[in-house]
């Protein structure tokens, strides 16, 4: 057994850190003791009317015992039996005031979801021409040279509701129809939406002038009388109809249809009969309230798509610049005038339904809610629009994150959204699981998943969940919600065990809710709505995502940096990779360039848009002569304008390192940080995600200011003791246990730096604040994409070796495709054959996985290794060797499903796989069903460290030993205090027996 760490104190004047203890001021007040609104709330899922008031008060007084500061209410039906309280019942809405009264009695803050289950806005309170539309449509083929004297039929009537919209007749052309017209023209909200190019005749094509309007000759009952033309006729009744999706999952009594998202009257109708009669029950005002009713939500959009409403043709008119009618043959998957005109409108079309979900139905919301004297909060993303200005429109974006991995990327693009619209508070719905978690997580399982979210930029964890407890009457474990989410709930067993770490997690909430998140780069989406957000590696600089909206509305440049009205500000401003942009966006792009922005991105050709069309093209073409003058891309990449210039390039971090700006942040392990800044501090959150504990030296863009180390675990702040500040940088020792995490915070001016420099242990350096340069990486060959295709693979070789020069050792796959995507929608593979001091390295990985370009391979020998359902023998076959080979290639995670490839054990049936190998001399087993992933860890763990040195409440170094020998520590002035240490005291091993019990009531 290895001893901990013991502490030998050592007072010496000239390695007394600081006159005393690190200076107290209300950021240190507030961390040591967070405020109650920095706590972290609680999903509170009722169940399927299944409430009682007794329940209510236990539940509440329960979450404020542990630290829980709010609740968001979503009632849902997961299989529960039905109870006796009726959704916005009398009875409901009586149980709902309690909610309020306790809640404000004991500091909770209540935010109620906006309709019941938790998706959407709806209700039975919907009716059909209130709900969500699409446009539906019936034909008929006519022969021309007569009158056609006939009824249309009617087209889908869902719900026993149809609106007509119009009838068009045009010459009847071939089959051909545009691929995936389903999302393209906004009936399904999927991304495959590229335009397609396509060579066929003028026979497939309706020509724009032929198109004829019979809207007038038809009467109500769809009677039509028309003189046709010579010729093959194409008669095509539109309407719309509901598209009868409902929110979910609701209890029976509050199922009804989802609220039209195109129309500011379709989310009025949804908040004046739920939230509008609540906040009258509960006499709610404007102003800011302390608890009880405080805030409305929407939660994540699972409601597809809508492309109608009654107003559409205005609206489009409106905001597109010309009538949509002779298109609407596009949405039935024709080609109108040609393909490149009927994909613009159909861009048009959905840029349409994006800007009208984002002002009628999120920004209607927001206005609504507020004026009722309530916050909005709102899971932005997976609806028909642009998910970084639908987040925008709230008072709080919200993301997720699952455990034990998923939808990570939505807590980035929410941070995105609260960051580039002034958000203080950007929450997250945490820790959800699926049906393996049965009661088997706790927060030590928790708390990397929940740091990696911090780092991300959520500063609100909203757990889920709690489920409804209705009974007092200790029944265990009580009422839960079916598959779903943490047992987070009073019945759990170690509920009044979770004080500290809901303290934990306020601390954290508290500092990185301060000042400004700190970004060099802001990244522009893609204009091709709907749009989501990407995640990109940070490469030590951090950024942020926006939309066309936030450049043209917000953006602003001041000394030579990016601003927004709030304060944010960037460096670089990246353009999407694309060859279209809009002559709006572009002109504001050339005015940020003239007035001193760096910007990034290739050369656009054209418009997306059939507004203006053709003239917008040649605008675009003009605009960008200007912007990027004589940069290819190839030759030349660089074009200066005004105080300004515009790179021609897909790598802002290149870009930045060679203008002299040096990352934020670097370390010499695997660590995720976030920066906030404040007027008076820089306040850095860095969490180890790994399982292990080391010490590295970690390197801050700061100078000037004494380091102090925060620990959020503790409350205990001191000042780093082993840190120095050389080459614009400050780097510090900071030691990390297993999955642990540290504010570094830099607030008082350095006079003079006389901390201690480095240790060694009988004349080995072991900790140093300068940090170790890199080996040099030689990268030999590097290929990415379909490896056995050589048409859709690149040799990414010099890619791979630019990053390395940067300091860039480990890196999602899927980055490698920004700008040169070889196979686009495939899943594609790196590989990376290196050198180090002489040794070769080769390594391997698919899109979606992390490559580490490492000089200490991890040794792993597969002992052991079964596929299949293990308890048949028939059906389980041994794949040691095949295990062995994928290891050995350098590929460090691989899906379960693999194992099938040539020989699948069990056909259509879901199989296991049980690994039992050695890594680095220790025995170790992994497990998982298809379809996981199973991954063997590609960073060498690190040896624990020998010692470590911090500080004391009155600023004297204390060196912390786990091994005898001679140690000298050094200062940056070069003095040095030597130490022997003869032996330490042998580990204190604690026998049994041992008594263990258990609480009464839980069946052990």
């Amino acid at each position: 057994m290895k001893p901990s760490l013991i502490a030998v104190t050592v007072v010496w004047s000239f390695l007394c850190l600081s006159p005393g203890a690190a200076r107290a001021d209300a950021l240190d007040r507030g961390f040591r003791e967070p405020p109650a609104e920095a706590r972290p709330w609680v999903y509170w899922f009722w169940l399927n009317g299944n409430i009682t008031r007794e329940g209510i008060t236990a539940d509440l007084e329960a979450m404020k015992r542990v630290g829980v500061g709010g609740v968001l209410i979503m009632e849902v039906d997961q299989g529960a039996p039905v109870g006796p309280v009726d959704f916005m019942g009398q009875r409901w809405r009586e149980l709902f005031e309690h909610v309020h009264v306790e809640a404000k009695r004991l500091g909770l803050e209540v935010n109620m979801n906006n309709d019941a289950g938790w998706n959407g806005s709806g209700g039975p309170w919907i009716k059909p021409e209130q709900s969500m539309q699409e446009v539906v449509w019936t034909e008929i083929d006519v022969s021309g040279g007569r009158r056609f004297e006939g009824r249309l039929a009617k087209p889908q009537a869902t719900a026993d509701f149809y609106r007509d919209i119009a009838v068009l007749a045009f010459p009847t052309v071939g089959d051909y129809r545009i691929p995936n017209i389903e999302s393209k023209a906004a009936f399904q909200r999927r991304s495959d939406r590229k335009p397609v190019q396509a060579e066929f005749s003028s026979e497939m094509i309706v020509r724009r002038d032929t198109v004829v309007d019979l809207t007038e000759r038809m009467d109500a009952s769809g009677k039509l009388l028309w003189d046709v033309p010579a010729g093959q006729w194409t008669v095509v009744r539109f309407g719309h109809t509901t598209t009868g999706v409902e929110n979910a999952p609701a209890p029976k009594t509050g199922r009804g249809l989802e609220c039209d998202k195109l129309s500011n009257e379709g989310i009025e109708a949804n908040f004046d009969a739920m939230m509008g009669k609540l906040v009258a029950d509960t006499g709610l005002k404007p102003g800011r309230h302390k608890g009880g009713l405080v805030a409305t939500h929407i939660d994540s959009w699972e409601n597809g798509s809508q492309n109608w409403t009654a107003t559409m043709r205005e609206e489009f008119q409106r905001r597109r610049g010309y009538d949509l009618t002779p298109f609407l043959p596009v949405m039935t998957g024709r080609v109108v005038g040609s393909l490149e005109i009927s994909e613009r409108f159909l861009w048009d079309l959905r840029q349409t339904v994006s800007e009208m979900v984002i002002e009628n139905y999120a920004g209607r919301m927001h206005q609504l809610a507020n004026a009722a004297g309530m916050r909005f909060t709102v899971e932005a993303y997976g609806g028909p629009c642009d998910a970084i200005a639908y987040g925008g429109r709230s008072d709080e974006p919200m993301g997720e994150f699952w455990t034990p991995s998923g939808a990570i990327e939505t807590c980035r693009g929410m941070a995105s959204a609260g960051h580039v619209y002034g958000k203080r508070i950007i929450g997250a719905e945490a820790f959800t699981s699926a049906d393996k978690e049965r009661w088997l997580e706790h927060p030590a399982i928790l708390k990397s998943h929940g740091d990696r979210a911090f780092c991300e930029g959520i500063n609100r964890f909203v757990f889920h969940r709690y489920a409804m407890q209705p009974w007092t009457d200790g029944r265990v474990p009580g009422m839960t919600m079916g598959p779903w989410g943490q047992h987070y709930e009073r019945t759990q067993t170690w509920w009044d065990w979770t004080p500290e770490w809901h303290t934990y997690l306020a601390r954290c909430q508290y500092l990185l809710r301060q000042g400004l998140f700190v970004a060099d780069i802001c990244r522009v989406q893609s204009e091709a709505p709907p749009q989501g957000f990407g995640y990109y590696d940070r490469r030590g600089y951090d950024w942020d995502e926006c939309g066309a909206e936030v450049v043209l509305t917000r953006m602003a440049v001041k000394d030579g940096r990016i601003v927004l009205p709030d304060g944010m500000s960037y460096r670089i401003l990246v353009l999407p990779w694309s060859q279209t942009m809009t002559p709006g966006l572009l002109r504001k792009v050339k005015a940020l360039v003239e007035s001193g922005a760096t910007v990034l991105g290739p050369r656009p050709s054209a418009s997306p848009s059939l507004s203006g069309y053709p003239q917008c093209d040649e605008e675009v073409r003009q605009l960008a002569a200007e912007l990027w003058g004589d940069a290819d891309g190839q030759n030349t990449t660089e074009h200066r304008l005004g105080k300004g210039r515009v790179v021609w390039s897909y790598l802002p971090e290149k870009v930045l390192a060679e203008s002299g700006v040096p990352a934020d942040f670097t370390a010499g392990q695997p660590l995720r940080f976030i920066h906030r800044s404040t007027a008076d501090a820089e306040i850095y959150f860095v969490a180890n995600l790994q399982p292990y504990e080391f010490t590295t030296t970690c390197s801050f863009r700061v100078t000037g200011r004494i380091p102090e180390l925060w620990w959020p675990d503790s409350g205990r702040i001191e000042r780093a003791a082993l840190w120095e500040e050389k080459d614009g940088r400050t780097h510090v020792v900071v030691p990390f246990e297993p999955s642990g995490s540290v504010f570094v915070v830099f607030r008082e001016r350095s006079q003079k730096n006389d901390a201690v420099l480095l240790v060694k242990h009988d004349g080995k350096e072991i900790l140093s604040a300068i940090p170790e340069p890199p080996a040099k990486i030689v990268v030999r060959k590097a290929l990415y994409g379909v490896l056995d295709d050589p048409s859709r693979t690149r040799d990414v070789t010099a890619r791979i070796q630019s990053r390395a020069d940067a300091g860039e050792v480990a890196f999602s796959t899927n980055t490698i495709a920004t700008g040169d995507d070889p196979a686009p929608g495939i899943v594609k593979t790196l590989v990376v054959d290196y050198e180090i001091k002489g040794r070769l390295f080769h390594v391997k990985g698919q899109d979606g996985r992390a490559v580490h370009l490492s000089d200490r391979a991890p040794s792993v020998t597969i002992e052991k290794a079964r596929y299949g359902v293990l308890n048949d023998p028939n059906r389980t076959r041994d794949v040691r060797d095949k295990v062995q080979r994928l290891v050995d290639s350098g590929q460090s995670s691989f899906k379960v499903s693999l194992m099938a490839e040539g020989d699948d054990p069990a056909f259509l049936v879901v199989k296991t796989l049980e690994i039992d190998y050695l890594k680095d001399g220790e025995r170790r087993r992994l497990s998982g069903t298809d379809p996981d992933t199973i991954e063997f860890s590609p960073v060498p763990i690190p040896p624990r460290p020998v010692a470590a040195v911090r500080s004391d409440a009155k600023g004297r170094a204390i060196l912390e030993v786990r091994e005898p020998g001679e140690y000298d520590v050094v200062t940056p002035s070069n003095r040095t205090r030597h130490i022997a240490v003869k032996a330490l005291r042998e580990p204190v091993e604690v026998t049994g027996p041992w008594l263990v019990r258990f609480e009464s009531g839980r069946g052990a």
